[in-house]
């Protein structure tokens, strides 16, 4: 086939395929070495019948809206207590798809944005259930998808999911160390990662970062073959992939098809959908898929679509691109002689009707036969044994998962990535500079201040928990929402468990987040003139670490509840406002309808317990009123002694129990809020 024999070499240049030479062997071989779950010869032929996908849709229109013509008579309608009317549509997004691709062939589906690939493909990958808007018949080997079929299929979504700071290699491996089979060493694990880099041409970057449109990386091309990596670590027998060529120029989507086409000579199955791909690249298609607002243009082989629509009346009238001229026709448009005739609604409709009355017989014909190939059929005997071992094989691994060695292998893969990963975000060089300045400026404001200028200190303790709760809670509320794609997708391809995840999310959080408010304290208690004892430098340092903590799982909590981004950091930001509020500092008498917000207030405990630290435990300050002044200096002789109730001091017992509550509190509810989530 056109374009097969060519593929993109590790140094990027384009030459004789080198998979069919002895130089590419080592690398070949080495994926090969997988035990049966991953490398069984089983090649899966995928049909789909009659696949129909249709959503409801809720729209509320205000009574008297001249809009509520728009909607059939027919339509679902509902009125609310406000007067407006809730219309519910049905919209079809896909309308009797049928076809089916084989071991060894490239499908591609071809269409316009919002005609149905992208819904096609996640019905092809399993994403979508029956049940819930999608009927129609999907068959993998003439049965219906199992278990064992979903780990041999990969999925490449349109965005490339990836952690930005680290490197292809690091990519790579750690996904390696995750999906592989626990058989395997590392040391095997890392080698076929390796030979997976030579194989997609990604060895001349394997020490670059990823990158992302902020961070300087690794090209478009490169990152898209990274995402293809990921799912042929697992030697997938069925391979999907959404959109792989956008934002490609024309010289990489070849470049990236022709690897594709390389994998197909291994006897994979390749489903790819394609928005306007080149005519080198639409050369490389086995078969084609047209869609238009859901409905089938066309189905069969990709050299035979132009010879088709010409049979049925539709042909260009200058030689172009085939894959062009489909996008016109999908679009309803149809040039006659140089004349555009856009505004013939009939284009489309004729067209499918054409397909229906033609072509689609034929293609139901054909995907309703029981086998395909003699040959094929004996490979999916003669695989069947090995078939079900590996099934058996699967059974006992996932069995495994929940084993404590299995947990603590993942738990500790997931550690190392999330160090590598997060102390770029959290130890970055405007964080430092924020905490270091903040340390710094109070530290001259409050220089050596007296420790009988008790509101003096108050107001620094105050300035510490207010920093120190704002500034984690904030920062940590955007971890899940940013996380939450690449976190669903892994969490798809069973690569560990939730709570392997969590822990280690929340264990690597702990030595980069405790870094600043260490170098914080460290910078501002000698300038301030706090205790000079050893041991209550230690005991402040515990209270603003602990304090810390406490801070940063609200934040997580919230993040994982609300799982957007900006309106999580508002209601963090509301919440750490009522904390601070009602944290003792500007009011102690408060109205008796918000006064309870300060037992829930890690502010509130935190203040105490600093002052504890400094001050004591008992609830009343002494201190010297009109006696010296900010100096020491005596400024009046007849000073009276004073002893005051300043801030209504309680037990610091209380206030630990009351952290050690939050921090597993918050924790938790972020937890089962991750629980809650569906891939």
């Amino acid at each position: 086939m056109p374009g097969f024999d060519s593929v993109e070499t590790p140094n990027g240049d384009l030459t004789d395929c080198p998979y069919q030479s002895k130089d590419c062997s080592p690398a070949r071989d080495l994926l090969h070495q997988l035990p049966s779950l991953m490398s069984s010869c089983y090649p899966i032929t995928l049909k789909f019948i009659d696949v129909c996908y249709r959503i409801k849709i809720e729209n509320k229109i205000k009574e008297g809206s001249s809009f509520r013509r728009i909607f059939n008579r027919g339509s679902t309608s509902s009125t609310d207590d406000q007067g407006s009317t809730a219309k519910i549509e049905e919209r079809t997004i896909l309308n009797g798809i049928t076809g089916m691709v084989s071991p060894g062939e490239i499908l591609a589906i071809l269409g316009p944005s919002g005609s149905g690939k992208s819904t096609m493909l996640n019905v092809l990958a399993g994403r979508l259930h029956q049940g819930h808007g999608l009927t129609g018949t999907i068959l993998a080997n003439n049965n219906k998808p199992t278990k064992h079929i979903s780990k041999r299929t990969g999925f490449v979504t349109q965005d490339d999911i990836l952690y930005p700071h680290l490197t292809v290699r690091e990519t790579l491996i750690f996904c390696s160390l995750l999906r592989l089979p626990r058989t395997l060493s590392t040391k095997e694990k890392t080698s076929i990662a390796e030979a997976v880099m030579a194989e997609l041409g990604l060895t001349k970057c394997e020490n670059t970062i990823i990158g992302n449109s902020f961070i300087r990386g690794i090209s478009g091309g490169e990152r898209k073959r990274v995402s293809i990596a990921h799912e042929m670590l697992i030697n997938p027998s069925l391979l999907i992939l959404d959109e792989p060529t956008s934002g490609l120029d024309s010289t990489a989507a070849y470049r990236l098809v022709s690897t594709l086409g390389s994998l197909v000579q291994r006897g994979k199955t390749i489903v790819t959908s394609m928005h306007q791909p080149s005519s080198r690249v639409y050369q490389m298609f086995d078969k084609v898929l047209v869609l238009s607002e859901g409905r089938c243009l066309y189905f069969g082989k990709g050299s035979e679509a132009m010879s088709y629509f010409e049979s049925v009346g539709f042909s260009p009238s200058f030689p172009m691109n085939p894959a062009d001229f489909l996008l016109d026709l999908a679009n309803g448009v149809y040039h006659l002689d140089g004349v555009s005739e856009r505004e013939k609604p009939n284009v489309k409709s004729s067209i499918v009707a054409s397909y229906n009355t033609l072509l689609a017989p034929k293609v139901r014909a054909a995907c309703m036969e029981a086998t395909t190939l003699p040959r094929r059929e004996a490979l999916l005997t003669g695989s069947s044994s090995s078939s079900h071992s590996s099934e058996e094989h699967t059974r006992s691994h996932n069995n495994n998962v929940i084993g404590f060695a299995t947990w603590l292998n993942q738990f500790s893969i997931l550690l190392h990535r999330s160090l590598k990963e997060r102390k770029h975000e959290s130890l970055n060089t405007l964080r430092v500079f924020q905490v270091i300045a903040a340390a710094l400026l109070s530290g001259i404001m409050w220089w050596h201040s007296d420790f009988r200028e008790v509101q003096d200190r108050l107001g620094l303790f105050f300035f510490i928990s207010v920093f120190w709760g704002v500034l984690p809670s904030v920062n940590a509320v955007f971890a899940f929402p940013q996380e939450r794609a690449i976190f669903m997708k892994e969490r798809a391809s069973g690569m560990y468990t939730l709570s392997s995840y969590f822990m280690s999310r929340i264990i690597g959080d702990l030595p980069v987040e405790l870094i600043l408010p260490t170098v914080f304290l460290i910078i501002i208690y000698w300038m301030t003139g706090f205790k000079p004892e050893f041991i209550a430098f230690v005991q402040t340092l515990l209270v603003l670490l602990g304090y810390v903590l406490v801070s940063q799982g609200l934040g997580l909590a919230l993040g994982a509840i609300i799982m957007d981004a900006k309106q999580a950091s508002t209601i963090v930001t509301v919440t750490m406002l009522a904390f601070v509020l009602t944290g003792g500092y500007y009011v102690h008498k408060m109205p008796s309808c918000i006064a309870w917000i300060k037992y829930i207030s890690s502010t509130y405990y935190n203040y105490r317990l600093l002052i504890n630290v400094q001050y004591g435990d008992g609830k009343k300050i002494s201190y010297l009123l009109g006696c010296f002044d900010r100096h020491g200096s005596s400024r009046d002789a007849s000073c009276k002694f004073v002893e005051e109730d300043i801030v209504g001091q309680i037990s610091p017992l209380v206030s630990i129990g009351a952290f050690l509550s939050m921090f597993v509190g918050y924790r938790l509810l972020a937890y089962l809020a991750l629980r809650r989530l569906k891939a």
